[in-house]
């Protein structure tokens, strides 16, 4: 099952290269100055190194020991050694699962796939070197394909396999040293100067089982090995001088030897696992990916040349006035589709009452209108019918009285025309229409005012999605949450899987014990401690958030611990799943 990495593949690249490099300048002083003391470096760096250290998965101390003043004021020597092996053992371990979990991913995929990593995925020598190998076997034979397929899985099986006895070596030495501290965590509580040296004699006799069993790689590493360059010289540890190793009547300067002798094999173990991961490695992102930045880098290449004919470097002005198209374009974008309708819509929210006033037609003129057709209808009506109208006679009806007279006067238009009313009831006529007219146009205002909100916000529609979708980019670009620390979806189920593989790690080391196989046991509870020390760091953060961290911190130290029945581990992680930072979504619950 994958891991998920918490930390990223540059900076633990970089920390491999400055291990490996940094214990061979020490070599080389070593080499040319022999007179120093063994211990030089090794007491100047235990003065000079840094206090904080990487948190990791909590020691196996006894639950009372997590509130006890003499941890909380002082800590004790033995703490730190111990916190320290556990420490870069974890990260050692980390950098050789990550690759490993690559190439096994490799491993499962397709002949056609294994093939196409082995031209296009390895870098330019490598496809150089592959594609004449291929077609020098199509001249000679039909099966270079064949080859091909089988060579990448050579190649994909060797790694995999140094990869992982890397990681039976040391996952099992993590399990020793974490299984030796939960035998005596009490007495460590209680009297930890005490306890020390039998810890160091314990510790000594784990690195020794621990150069064995790393030697027997480098023993058995195939003449004929697809590795670039050469294995190193065989691990050799530091051992613990001629001591009482039985007695517990240690000086104080023994006992500093001893742990400057622990640090010196941590330092050799580092360097040497670096040296041995860089080996077997897996390419890095420029080299899987050659093709695609050679690609680019020709064709930013040929941009760049054809920016430079048309720049003014060459005596040209078409780039400046593309700029300046390109800055007016951008400036009457921003005009129309963003300054303009915001300040309208702001007029249209705050100045409604002093825009009100204006506009193509008001009412004062509209009633202006009506008045003069009233009095125009009333005279008219008056001197046609020859009796006195009232003065809020109904315009209707005397608009009535005006068709009836029009349509009489009609009959005879020449006549009328001179002599009769003809021509005063067409203007009557004519200032109607007049008042529908102005009636209408100041319906149209009013409808126009009353959307001219909704005219702004449909300008400001193209402005209000570009940067909607400049918004959703620049989000999915910083919530890039496909680790477990992230805060997405991904991350959680990230997460639960975490838990998942701890609890099969667990039933796992309850058969091997079952079954007797003791070694096997100890490494897979060291793979154990590995997703439970990965749990640990990417869900403390979401924890002390959602105020779970204390509770959950126990049930991870509880799983932690090899003499726990496995019957309440699992009952602990039935109950650990139920966290709000370890659901699958926010909207379960």
């Amino acid at each position: 099952m994958a891991v998920p990495t918490s930390e990223s593949e540059s900076v633990e690249n970089r920390t491999l290269l400055s291990q490996f490099y940094s214990h061979y300048l020490v070599n080389r002083i070593k080499t040319l100055y022999p007179y120093f003391s063994t211990n030089f470096f090794s007491n100047f760096a235990l003065r000079f190194r840094s206090t904080q250290r990487r948190e990791c998965l909590p020691l196996p101390l006894p639950s009372s020991s997590l509130d006890s003043p003499v941890l909380m004021t002082k800590r004790s020597r033995v703490h730190d050694v111990v916190e320290d092996i556990l420490e870069r053992v974890l990260i050692n371990l980390h950098s050789v699962q990550k690759n490993l979990h690559f190439w096994q991913s490799r491993a499962k995929s397709t002949d056609s796939e294994k093939a196409r990593f082995m031209i296009f995925e390895r870098g330019p020598r490598a496809f150089i070197d592959e594609t004449v190998k291929l077609l020098c076997g199509l001249t000679v034979q039909g099966s270079s394909t064949q080859n091909l397929s089988q060579s990448a899985s050579d190649y994909i099986g060797e790694r995999v396999g140094f990869l992982n006895s890397l990681r039976y070596s040391l996952a099992t030495f993590l399990a020793q040293v974490y299984m030796e501290v939960d035998k005596i965590g009490e007495e460590l509580v209680e009297d930890p100067e005490t306890k020390l040296p039998l810890l160091l004699v314990t510790i000594n006799v784990l690195f020794s089982t621990l150069e064995a069993s790393i030697g027997h790689l480098h023993a058995t590493r195939q003449s004929d090995s697809s590795v670039d360059g050469s294995y190193s010289t065989p691990l050799l540890f530091e051992k613990l001088p001629e001591i009482n190793q039985e007695g517990s009547q240690w000086t104080d300067c023994e006992i500093r030897d001893a742990i400057n002798s622990v640090y010196q094999n941590l330092d050799k173990l580092d360097s040497y696992i670096s040296f041995l991961v860089i080996k077997h490695k897996k390419p890095r992102k420029i080299t899987q990916y050659w093709i695609r930045y050679t690609c680019g880098a020709v064709g930013l290449s040929v941009c760049s040349i054809w920016l430079l004919r048309h720049s003014r470097l060459v005596g040209s002005s078409d780039l400046d006035n593309w700029v300046e198209e390109a800055r007016n374009s951008t400036y009457s974008f921003f005009k129309n589709h963003v300054e303009e309708p915001i300040l309208s819509i702001r007029d249209e929210l705050f100045d409604t009452f002093k825009k009100r006033h204006q506009g193509i037609m008001d009412v004062e003129e509209v009633q202006l209108t009506s008045n003069s057709l009233h009095r125009m209808l009333l005279a008219f009506s008056e001197q046609t019918k020859g009796q006195k109208f009232p003065v809020n006679a109904s315009d209707q009806k005397m608009m009535e009285i005006v068709m009836d007279r029009y349509e009489k006067e009609l009959m005879h238009p020449i006549q009328n025309l001179l002599n009769g009313e003809l021509v005063r009831a067409i203007l009557i006529q004519v200032q109607k229409l007049k008042l529908d007219t102005e009636t209408a146009m100041l319906e149209l205002n009013q409808i126009l005012r009353a959307n001219e909100i909704n005219f702004a916000v449909l300008t400001a529609l193209p402005a209000f999605f570009l940067s909607l979708l400049l918004m959703m980019l620049v989000r999915g670009w910083f919530k890039q949450d496909t680790k477990a620390e992230g805060r997405g979806r991904i991350a959680r189920i990230q997460r639960r899987l975490l838990v998942i593989e701890v609890k099969k790690r667990i039933m796992q080391y309850q058969n091997y014990v079952d079954q007797g196989l003791e070694r096997d046991a100890q490494y897979m509870f060291g793979l154990a401690l590995y997703s439970l020390d990965r749990l640990y760091q990417s869900v403390k953060w979401h924890a002390e958030a959602t105020g779970e961290w204390e509770r959950l911190r126990e049930d991870i130290i509880d799983l932690a611990k090899p003499r726990l029945q496995t019957a309440h581990k699992e009952s602990v992680i039935s109950h650990m799943v139920t966290f709000e930072c370890l659901l699958p979504s926010r909207n379960r619950q």
